[in-house]
Order: C-alpha cells, then structure tokens, then sequence
C-alpha cells in the first residue's frame, strides 16, 4: 500500500533521523515548544538531558499540546501513532475522529507489572503472577520507582499507563512472542486490548557513518575473541562519582578487557579524569579503552572481541544484545531497568551484578559478575 508517514517531533529530535528517513514518502514535521529559560531547544530531548530536567521536558510537551489539534487539522492523518508519555494525543486526536494508537517502546513484562499495579492498588488480590518479575525494596525506596498513584497525573508512571488506556483497542510493542509471550496475553487479558509484538526493531549502524568506530575497532581487533566486556549506560542514564568509581575498581579487579563508554550530562563541566579513581587510567593501560560520550554501540557489540555488556538494561539495549549474541552483565539504575534485569536472568541471557545495602555497587561483586560472563563460557 502507498503510505505517506508524518514524524512529528521537537527540531533536534528530527535533526537525529532526518538523513535516515524515505523522504519520498515521509515528512518531517517540527513541533516546538514555547519559550522556557531552563529548557533551552538543545534539551528539547531526553537525550543527554540533565536528571533534574525531566519533569519540565514533560511540562514542555504539555504546554505545547495545544497546538495539536490544528496540525492534525491541516495534516489530516488517518492514523496516529504516539509514544507513551504524551496521553493528550490520544484525547485530542479522539475528538477530531482520528483513532491514535500507543507505540510501547519498553518491555511488555514491565507494562504487564505496572499496569496489574496501576489496576489493583496494594490490594493483595490478585497477585502478580509472575514471581521472577518484581523490585527489591531499595529500588522501589531509592531508584525512582514509585507505586503508580491513582490522579497523580504528573507522575512519568501514571501518564504512561493512561496513554495505554486511551489507545484505540491495539497497543504496538517493540518485541516479540519468542521473548515476551505469556506477558503480552497478560496485558491483552487484563487491558482488554489486542497487542501486536512488532520487534525487535534495531537500527543497524553502518561502517563509515560512525566517526569514532575506526580508533576503537583497531583496539578491538588486537584482543582475543569474546575477551572483552563493553560498559555503557546510554545516554540517558548518569552515573554518581561514587558510582563510577566502584565500577572502576570491579573492571579492574576482574583483570578482564573492557571498552567502557562514560557520558556526562549537557552542561556539566567534568573530564574522566576526575570521575575514576586516580591511576586507574595508567594502571589499566592496553587492557582498557574508556571513550568519552558516544560510541557505536552496535558495531562494538557486534565485534567478535566482545564476549559481555554491561548495561543498565534500558530495553533498546537488551534487544540489541540479545540480536548479536551477546551475554548480559545486569547493572539497573532506575526507571524501567530493573524489571527489565529480572527479565534478563529470567530468559538465561544474562545474570544480574548484586547489590549491597540500599542497592550500593560494590566493585566485588561488579567483578564476580563479569567473571562469571566472560570466563566462565
């Protein structure tokens, strides 16, 4: 069929996918928010977005919402697809008659918990029926994971779970049955909506658009195979100092290769230097290659020096590991990510680094886990 797609997003957003997209039968067009002194158009993503600047890039959105409707007015979209943060689309887009429906970017097996919560409160009855997915107390307490609150509607939690009520009978999912299965017939249970698994979608990085991959894939090339670990937190999760440090000792007592990606948030002065433990750079000479920033991470996974990821188990890099064969070493932070880990051990792709009291890292047990990975195959 002859489709022609709109991809409405913020400017720098659309700056990202310009050059990737079929522009015969696509069109970008620009969304922008009114004018906030903290939220400058360079952070009008959550890309490198500074922690504390999230709830304002929610409230920026909401702000501009009111310009929606006359777009779709001189669009005249037959179909809207939206993302889970923004439930206003859906309501808007119900009034001029056009059906919207929810693109779930994370996990069904984190939909599947939240939204059994977001039903049933702390009722006891029924319970959830999946005993290998839940969240240790620290997590819930420390790592930005509160219980949905019912009304609560500038809750990340709760906005995400009202635009999946408000989808028009199907909700999309970026995964599969193979993965996910007995979560999908869950949520379609109990939501009352059809799902449709349409992942893993994994853009593939090609050689020659990535400026930085020729330094490190010389550095790879000289290790073994399946000797080395690459660490990366995405560009959406920042580490504390104390954090980083721990992480540093772990790759260093475990006496394993790695390649570790470090990113600082827009606007904070720091160098690498700074954040690991003094000598650790020297010390770890020819074993370690840390990169400030960004990295080709698909290309990296997809080298045959790497036998292990850290990762903070954001589920775009779940998919990505599990497409190149990649065993997982769990380090969650927040957000969707622990429920995510636990899905990791769940299905053997991986195993989860334990945590000390209040869900400190603890550069022993950071060691253990890439042993276990890397030596242990």
């Amino acid at each position: 069929m002859n489709f022609h797609i709109y991809f409405l997003s913020t400017p720098i957003i659309l700056k990202t996918i310009k050059e990737t997209l079929d522009k015969k039968n696509s069109q970008l067009v620009e969304f922008h928010f009114p004018y906030l002194h903290e939220l400058p158009p360079h952070y009008h993503t959550t890309k490198d977005l500074p922690p504390h600047l999230n709830s304002t890039l929610i409230h920026a959105f909401q702000m501009a919402s009111s310009k929606f409707p006359s777009i779709i007015e001189t669009l005249k979209p037959n179909l809207i697809i939206y993302d889970g943060f923004q439930p206003w689309v859906a309501t808007m887009a119900s009034s001029c008659n056009i059906h919207a429906i929810m693109f779930c970017v994370t996990s069904t097996s984190n939909l599947a918990y939240f939204y059994h919560q977001f039903l049933y409160g702390s009722s006891s009855l029924p319970s959830f029926p999946f005993s290998s997915i839940y969240l240790h107390d620290y997590e819930i307490k420390k790592l930005d994971i509160q219980p949905i609150k019912p009304r609560d509607e500038k809750a990340f939690g709760y906005m995400f779970l009202k635009s999946f009520e408000q989808s028009h009978n199907i909700v999309l999912l970026n995964t599969c049955r193979e993965i996910e299965g007995k979560y999908i017939d869950y949520v379609s249970t109990i939501g009352k909506k059809e799902l449709i698994p349409i992942g893993p979608l994994i853009r593939e990085a090609i050689i020659g658009e990535e400026e930085d991959w020729g330094t490190i894939q010389s550095w790879l090339d000289k290790k073994d195979q399946l000797s080395c670990v690459y660490v990366s937190f995405g560009s959406e999760t920042f580490l504390s100092k104390q954090e980083i440090e721990e992480i540093a000792k772990g790759l260093e007592l475990s006496k394993v290769n790695f390649i570790w990606t470090i990113k600082f948030p827009k606007g904070v002065k720091t160098t690498i230097e700074e954040m690991v433990p003094q000598g650790f750079l020297e010390s770890t000479k020819g074993k370690g290659m840390v990169v400030e920033g960004w990295a080709p991470q698909s290309l990296i996974l997809n080298h045959s020096s790497i036998g292990g990821f850290i990762t903070h188990c954001r589920w775009n890099s779940i998919l990505e590991s599990m497409s190149f064969g990649i065993p997982i070493i769990a380090m969650p932070i927040n957000h969707d990510q622990p429920l995510n880990s636990r899905l990791v051990e769940e299905l053997g792709i991986g195993v989860e680094i334990l945590r000390g009291e209040n869900g400190k890292i603890m550069k022993e047990e950071v060691a253990k886990g890439i042993r276990k990975v890397v030596e242990e195959k």
